[in-house]
């Protein structure tokens, strides 16, 4: 072995050791308007089946036609997190991160490969900014809930502000540090929400990053019927969840959903396969209704998406669409007061953004964007 090559190995070595990390479990106390709808939680995977049918159905609005109303859900919901930081300590600055559909909170620093594949230490040590990443409500280590009326996208946004509050004001038990500054950084679904606090409360966040990200849901139907979706308690890892929670049926739907062809090493496809959570019917149901709104948010914005996301591109990010030159870049129409927009395609990846061999561009392009306009 080359002495250049020891010195890079120790130098990786120093720098999974460079990082301070905690899990934390915190207690909000939340409320929302949520819609109330006229299903039962799906008891067999025919049931899963026949609810993903509906739901993609073109020219058709399962949601509306199944709802009932709303109704306000309030109460204390405990949300496991991890806030990680430099080997100094606390930065002025926090990238609050938000993981999507099939994942959870170890999406932003998964083990994988000696966590060669880690957004969240790239983001502390290289830098220097601290990284709050959580489970979103309802799923991994955070509190479960009722999976059609409870647990949707609405409740989720008031979970991301209650949680921006504290750390603003340094009030989580565990880091009394007061953050000046918070960006707020989403994959997929994560990124939908990400946006929709924004939009409600355009003063949360002083930057916005939107992975995995478009404002095209055309092709929302592909990642419906590609997940192959089935009840997640006939997964043994999964059977805490409740009838109702959804996870992807196999390892081929995972390929579908985030990876992109020969960008990913087929060994992480079983780690992502394994390592999977769920999603809820009521998530499914409420991603549109909360990422539709015009957002006068007046910070910096930066959009990155594969080429070859599934979702929110169909699989071709690239195509034009006039004025802008691609897909992602027409979502700078919803964000007319953004500050120093900017829109990214990784070449040849997928939705999976921090899985596929690409991961180094899109985590310097992430960080770098925010190093500029929103310092650690």
């Amino acid at each position: 072995m080359k002495l250049s090559t020891v010195g890079f190995l120790a130098g990786l070595a120093s720098l999974s050791l460079a990082r301070h990390c905690q899990n934390l479990t915190v207690p909000v106390t939340i409320s929302s308007q949520n819609n109330v709808y006229n299903l039962k939680a799906p008891k067999t995977n025919i049931d899963v089946t026949n609810f993903i049918l509906n739901l993609v159905q073109p020219g058709k609005n399962y949601g509306q036609s199944i709802q009932n109303g709303t109704k306000t859900v309030s109460g204390t919901y405990h949300i496991a997190a991890t806030l990680c930081s430099p080997d100094w300590g606390h930065s002025d600055t926090v990238q609050f991160l938000t993981h999507g559909i099939g994942f959870d909170r170890s999406y932003w620093d998964n083990s994988f490969n000696n966590h060669n594949y880690s957004y969240t230490q790239v983001a502390n040590d290289k830098y220097g900014y601290s990284t709050f990443s959580w489970d979103r409500l309802g799923i991994g280590a955070s509190q479960h809930g009722e999976p059609v009326n409870e647990i949707q996208a609405m409740l989720e946004v008031e979970a991301i502000h209650a949680l921006t509050v504290l750390l603003r004001q340094g009030k989580i038990s565990g880091c009394e540090k007061a953050f000046k500054k918070v960006v707020h950084i989403g994959h997929s679904f994560g990124s939908v929400q990400s946006y929709a606090l924004t939009v409600k409360y355009p003063t949360d966040s002083d930057g916005l990053g939107l992975t995995g990200f478009s404002q095209n849901a055309t092709y929302i139907p592909y990642f419906g019927l590609g997940g192959n979706f089935v009840q997640a308690n006939l997964n043994p890892a999964l059977k805490g969840y409740v009838d109702g929670y959804l996870a992807a049926g196999d390892a081929s739907a995972v390929q579908t959903n985030f990876f992109a062809p020969d960008q990913f090493d087929p060994k992480f496809l079983a780690y992502a396969t394994k390592t999977g959570q769920p999603v809820t019917i009521g998530e499914l149901l409420t991603i549109g209704i909360v990422s539709q709104p015009i957002n006068k948010f007046a910070g910096p914005v930066l959009i990155i998406t594969g080429e070859r996301d599934i979702p929110f591109c169909g699989g071709n990010c690239a195509i034009p669409v006039p004025p802008y030159p691609n897909v992602v870049a027409a979502a700078q129409k919803t964000l007319p007061n953004a500050k120093n927009f900017k829109a990214v395609l990784v070449p040849k990846a997928g939705h999976g953004l921090n899985y596929d061999y690409s991961h180094p561009y899109t985590y310097q392009s992430i960080n770098g964007y925010f190093a500029k306009y929103v310092p650690a």
